[in-house]
């Protein structure tokens, strides 16, 4: 079927004297207007980052290095910083790496207002032969443009950022510690600069790197943690940006964490609705082990509605989970549960074991969650097996051990990039 279109312009267009003889034949169904990819509105594209501009300023005053043991995290921080400025006219102007100072902004920038503000967080290494690594940065860099997007942040070419950080890590190689179980932090983060009270999207923004080198999570060895799980407080919600690493997301948890830990708890773990949907664990993604009914091992982790943050951990794990654990008879699932069937699996001895999974602890074992029984519920501890004489289970124990394999490059795998020796 086709249509008649009786539009003055087209008839026009087409050297019509009437537009009643303009016919404009198009096959039904149309495309929407909002599923057509715009022009710009300038003849001149706005200018990506490009590394190749890459300006160095050393700083004068190397500091000194810190022994590895004495190492906390995010407390001390390398001699320089990245910074990358951009404007809605120009688009991204020349990466700079300076000296570490402070920034010097505006007390009516919006980001103090209106939170424009995002950021990430990945890890330099060095392997056996001294050479630096990062891991998955790409990914990073994916979900940092994801996160910019949804609060009308720019976004940028996230290859051309990872050179960035190649470099810059290439820079600042000394700060990676030798020993096992040490790395680099690194933060990349994008502010809103402009100057204004109006609400609406920056006109100026700011995408700046620091670092900061650590230490293990766990010196001594894992340490299992205690959860609180509540009904009444919510992390994420569906359409909201729960799925987004926004400075936003962060502060509201703080005060349950709090409140937790005066209760002896470590962290909370989140719920959702009135069903208790699982969702993550303090600021970690979050992994059940157990025995279904009928007996089979799964591997369980929530599914990526838009509440959950696409962890690069989570997403590793899982993929190592499938290479490894599914010829083992295992299935590994990606769907919803709720806290009832885990402490249903805990009181018929299926429950086998949990951990929250993250950049910072890669894995973080789990013993104990304290449940509020839900809305009409009475509360509960559900115990969470260990192995014996052990702080963590089997599997937490291995998805440490094959994650540290590839991070430190023992594996080789596509994971791992390579940082080139730095070069003037």
């Amino acid at each position: 079927m086709f249509q008649r279109l009786l539009v003055p312009k087209v008839a026009a267009s087409l050297g019509c004297k009437s537009f009643r003889n303009a016919t404009i034949m198009s096959a039904l169904p149309q495309a929407r207007t909002y599923s057509i990819k715009a022009d710009n509105a300038s003849a001149q594209p706005l200018m990506d980052i490009d590394p190749k501009l890459l300006k160095v300023q050393r700083t004068e005053s190397p500091k000194k290095l810190l022994p590895a043991k004495d190492l906390i995290f995010g407390k001390n921080f390398t001699d320089h910083m990245l910074t990358v400025e951009w404007s809605s006219k120009h688009g991204w102007y020349a990466p700079q790496i300076t000296p570490y100072q402070n920034l010097s902004l505006d007390p009516a920038t919006c980001v103090f207002h209106y939170a424009f503000e995002c950021f990430e967080g990945l890890k330099a290494y060095k392997d056996k032969d001294g050479v630096a690594r990062l891991f998955r940065p790409d990914k990073n860099m994916a979900r940092m443009n994801t996160s910019a997007a949804r609060i009308a942040l720019p976004t940028f070419g996230s290859e051309a950022m990872v050179e960035l950080i190649k470099k810059f890590v290439a820079l600042e190689e000394r700060f990676i510690p030798e020993e096992r179980g040490y790395s680099l932090y690194l933060r990349p983060t994008m502010i809103g600069t402009q100057k204004t009270l109006g609400v609406g999207p920056p006109r100026s923004a700011l995408l700046y790197m620091i670092a900061s080198p650590v230490g293990p999570y766990y010196p001594t060895g894992f340490k299992a943690v205690s959860l609180s799980a509540r009904s009444d407080i919510v992390r994420a919600w569906p359409g909201g940006c729960g799925d987004k690493k926004l400075g936003a997301n962060y502060a509201p948890c703080i005060k349950p964490q709090q409140e937790a830990a005066e209760q002896g708890y470590q962290q909370n773990l989140w719920l959702f609705g009135e069903e208790g949907y699982v969702t993550e664990v303090g600021t970690m993604n979050v992994f059940f082990a157990w025995k279904t009914p009928d007996g089979k091992k799964e591997l369980i982790t929530a599914p990526l509605d838009g509440t959950i943050l696409n962890g690069v951990t989570r997403d590793s794990i899982l993929e190592l989970a499938r290479e490894k654990l599914t010829k083992e008879g295992w299935t590994i699932s990606e769907r919803k549960f709720t806290i009832g069937e885990v402490a249903k699996a805990a009181d018929e001895g299926r429950l086998l074991e949990a951990f929250g999974a993250g950049t910072a602890a890669v894995v973080s074992p789990i013993n104990k969650i304290n449940w509020d029984g839900g809305i009409h519920g009475d509360a509960r501890d559900i115990h969470v097996p260990l192995q014996e004489g052990k702080e963590a289970g089997p599997l937490a124990e291995n998805f440490w051990k094959w994650m540290a394999e590839r991070q430190y490059g023992d594996v080789e795998s596509d994971w791992s990039v390579k940082v080139p020796k730095w070069t003037e």
